[in-house]
């Protein structure tokens, strides 16, 4: 699970400490996806991964939809021959260091999976019914429609779902719902409750082969399970206060 990238000279959608520590350098992107090759592995989309899986095979995914999905990680994609599911969030379209309409029609129409991260990047479990009807299946509706195509694969904002969540979410007609939970998926996974371990600035060449490999997982799913439960005690927006004293504003996993 990738977010924004950071170019040279390029400034970041968002400069918070929370949100940039989410940022990952387009060098060491560039250089993670030559790890993958040179391994003999590939990048898949997330229907490639759940329709066609590949022992040496990782599902590359990106959240929020920021401009450097269009002008930094599709062309090392491309050069490579992978492919990634990019998941925008309908109401930044346009924003600053967002992809523009046209520019994700331009990334939709060179081959790569178009998905939704909702229509405004709220915490899911805490909407009622009507305004989570408009956040997952109105957001899904408008940008098959500015699209003209399908979109079949949806990924939570800041990870927070619940039950209700991945009700509407399958009722909306999606195929699949991503989580940020630190898990692998096998074959028999629910595929409304997809694991995606997220690339943090930072991340080494070497922790990216493990990570990718699927090795000390555990780990990061026993972290994933305290925080589980320190949200559910203090609700979101509490959790939030706590961990932005810790990490800085900003919203993210």
């Amino acid at each position: 699970m990738y977010h924004e990238l950071a170019v040279a000279g390029r400034p970041l959608a968002n400069s918070s400490p929370g949100y940039t520590r989410y940022v990952v350098l387009a060098d060491s992107f560039l250089e993670q996806m030559n790890g993958l090759n040179l391994l003999g592995w590939r990048a898949m989309s997330v229907s490639q991964g759940l329709e066609s899986p590949h022992a040496e095979g990782v599902v590359v995914t990106f959240d929020d939809g920021c401009e450097t999905d269009l002008i930094a990680a599709a062309p090392v994609l491309r050069r490579l021959g992978f492919e990634a599911t990019f998941y925008l969030t309908v109401g930044y379209l346009g924003r600053r260091g967002h992809l523009t309409l046209a520019q994700a029609r331009q990334l939709g129409d060179s081959g790569f999976e178009i998905g939704c991260h909702s229509m405004t990047h709220p915490y899911l479990s805490d909407l009622d019914a009507s305004t989570l009807e408009r956040e997952i299946a109105g957001a899904k509706s408008q940008l098959e429609q500015w699209l003209g195509a399908q979109v079949e694969h949806f990924s939570c904002p800041g990870g927070r779902y619940n039950q209700r969540v991945q009700d509407a979410v399958r009722g909306a007609g999606y195929a699949s719902m991503a989580t940020s939970r630190n898990q692998g998926n096998g074959k028999d996974a629910d595929r409304f409750a997809l694991g995606r371990v997220a690339v943090l600035r930072g991340t080494s060449a070497e922790k990216f082969e493990s990570l990718s490999s699927g090795h000390g997982l555990w780990r990061l799913s026993l972290e994933d399970g305290a925080r589980q439960v320190l949200k559910k005690t203090l609700g979101n927006s509490a959790y939030d206060r706590v961990r932005g004293a810790i990490l800085g504003d900003g919203k993210r996993g």
